[in-house]
């Protein structure tokens, strides 16, 4: 039975070989929500902005971009996305090199898919940790910035994303119910009237759930968690 937790992960392969990202994506790539694969560093950025994978599996020596280099680019953005390398070389200074860059993870070719996919479950812990738990089946990661119902997304206007960061921003706080004033601040560039604020918050539990997001009297509102 597969792994409920990978299956709500998004992957992205770097590998140039592919025979080798073929083999990975046919063993093991059904056991993730989302498993993309490029073939070299430089379309691997491209994908990462694109599609922001929970985990990154990339290999060291590829044209365009290595692995390292586009590691570190990725770092720049996301301190904290496990990136595993994967290589053929076993030499003091790449592992050296691989740890500035924050990997989490090295594997020397050849090795056992089933190795990696058992590491990776053991990820758990430290990628729960970029999502917090709503009401009713609702799941908000932190490091994309977007909502998910039963492992399916959720797609929000910016606003609405906004709306929905400042709230849970302010939750990790302990700040439990934000005030309409600064919603207001936060959200337009321009004096809004609390009407408008009251039909865009209808607005979005009608696109979300009306459990979602509470209002509390005279105070503001509070996101929900499970």
């Amino acid at each position: 039975m597969k792994n409920k937790f990978l299956k709500t992960l998004r992957v992205l392969l770097v590998e140039d070989e592919e025979k080798l990202s073929s083999l990975l994506k046919n063993a093991i790539g059904d056991s993730f929500y989302k498993f993309s694969v490029a073939a070299n560093g430089q379309e691997g950025l491209e994908l990462f902005e694109k599609l922001r994978p929970d985990i990154i599996i990339t290999d060291i020596m590829m044209p365009k971009k290595t692995g390292l280099e586009m590691a570190k680019e990725i770092r720049a953005v996301d301190t904290h996305i496990p990136i595993i390398i994967l290589s053929a070389f076993s030499e003091t200074q790449k592992f050296l090199d691989a740890i500035d860059v924050g990997v989490v993870k090295y594997f020397i070719k050849p090795f056992d898919p089933d190795e990696l996919l058992e590491y990776m479950e053991s990820l758990e812990s430290v990628l729960s940790e970029r999502s917090l738990q709503l009401c009713e089946e609702f799941v908000y990661n932190r490091a994309k910035k977007s909502l998910y119902k039963k492992q399916r997304y959720v797609a929000l206007t910016k606003k609405e994303k906004d709306f929905l960061s400042l709230l849970i921003e302010k939750y990790d706080e302990e700040i439990f119910v934000v005030s309409d004033a600064l919603i207001k601040e936060r959200l337009w560039n321009e004096i809004v009237s609390d009407e408008r604020l009251r039909t865009f918050v209808r607005r979005f539990r009608e696109k979300t759930s009306k459990e979602l997001v509470k209002n509390v009297k005279g105070e503001g509102y509070q996101i929900m968690t499970a």
